[in-house]
């Protein structure tokens, strides 16, 4: 009986201590679980902010397009800024001739006929020649009635970046006669004092008196000034029409350069 009574005394001991051991293991959970639940709030806490930062860096891309553009209008307005510049500088070379030009026809009594044609009365001429017709020829032709100048030049493969104004000679036909060569000339200071002096006239002929030790009749400049009307046919065809209000609209003058 002692040893049944022993026995159940050690088995409650045992259920008790083992009950004990149950009560404080679960007490010590009790006591780690607020450590275990600050880990895991910190660990909410920074997966909150690893989302806030993975929400944020997809806005990145979107904003870098932006420097982009602004890059990209940075260029096209350097772009338009230099193509405006070089439109200008254009503008301002003496080929860069108009629809409407200043045409002007002056030679000594004896001498050779020069043509000049400027953009402007105030602009160097984009175009001079000298003609080998003396200008007393050219002006009985244009008493008689309507003159047609032709001037031509040869058309070469090596001469492709060559402007038709910049040929150097040329082929000179008056009313179908032949008048030998053309060539064309820098305008040096005689030429410009001459267009200087005739500057202010718009349109007319006259004469200049002589200068230096040329005197007389044969010394003196015989001009005439008009404004010219240009057509582009192509790169290889221009002509220039006088533009007289008294012809009835037709041209006392043309000058046609042809490359062929």
């Amino acid at each position: 009986m002692k040893t049944i009574m022993a026995r159940s005394n050690s088995q409650d001991f045992s259920s008790k201590r083992h009950h004990f051991h149950w009560s404080k293991k679960v007490s010590n959970e009790d006591d780690e679980n607020p450590t275990f639940k600050s880990s895991s709030n910190t660990t909410e806490d920074d997966k909150t902010e690893t989302e806030k930062v993975m929400v944020e860096e997809p806005s990145e891309p979107t904003q870098t397009p932006t420097p982009k553009k602004k890059l990209q209008a940075i260029a096209v307005s350097r772009l338009r800024s230099v193509l405006t510049v070089f439109g200008r500088n254009r503008s301002q070379l003496p080929h860069s001739l108009g629809t409407r030009v200043v045409g002007t026809l002056f030679g000594n009594r004896r001498g050779h006929v020069h043509f000049a044609f400027q953009k402007d009365p105030t602009s160097h001429p984009a175009f001079l020649i000298e003609l080998a017709t003396p200008i007393s020829g050219l002006v009985r032709e244009m008493a008689s009635g309507l003159v047609r100048i032709a001037l031509e030049c040869d058309k070469e493969d090596d001469k492709k970046s060559v402007r038709l104004l910049e040929e150097p000679l040329w082929r000179t036909y008056c009313n179908g006669k032949k008048y030998g060569f053309a060539t064309k000339r820098e305008c040096g200071p005689k030429e410009w004092n001459i267009l200087k002096a005739v500057e202010p006239i718009s349109m007319g002929a006259g004469v200049l008196p002589a200068e230096g030790p040329e005197t007389g009749s044969d010394g003196e400049l015989m001009y005439m000034r008009a404004k010219f009307e240009r057509v582009v046919g192509s790169r290889d065809s221009e002509a220039f029409y006088m533009m007289n209000p008294d012809s009835n609209g037709a041209p006392e003058l043309s000058i046609y350069l042809l490359r062929v």
